[in-house]
């Protein structure tokens, strides 16, 4: 069984700039550091959620795999540098854990 793990940040449209800047920051260091969650990242062009939403996305093993991508994330100082500057763009912000359904 697999399961997806989706980090949902809606942030400011007039700041979109500036925080997908600091997101290509992200995406740099999990390149750089093969033992970091490594995840899709993508905006809205149609849908539920507003143009102005980054999706993180990835696929686990284990539900206990994708909390623990969590509990890294939040666990590691240059994540934690990074995401302090990018908190002010911020304006809400969602983890999500999916159940992938293998019929």
């Amino acid at each position: 069984m697999a399961y997806i793990l989706r980090i949902l940040q809606r942030f400011h449209p007039e700041d979109r700039a500036a925080f997908l800047r600091l997101e290509q920051q992200f995406a740099a260091m999990e390149k750089e550091r093969p033992d970091f969650p490594r995840g899709r990242r993508s905006v809205p062009v149609t849908g539920r959620e507003p143009t102005n939403t980054l999706i993180w996305e990835a696929s686990f093993p284990t539900e206990t795999a994708a909390q623990a991508a969590i509990g890294q994330m939040g666990d590691d100082d240059r994540h934690e540098a990074l995401f302090r500057q990018q908190v002010k763009y911020i304006k809400d912000a969602f983890v999500e854990i999916y159940e992938v359904l293998d019929f």
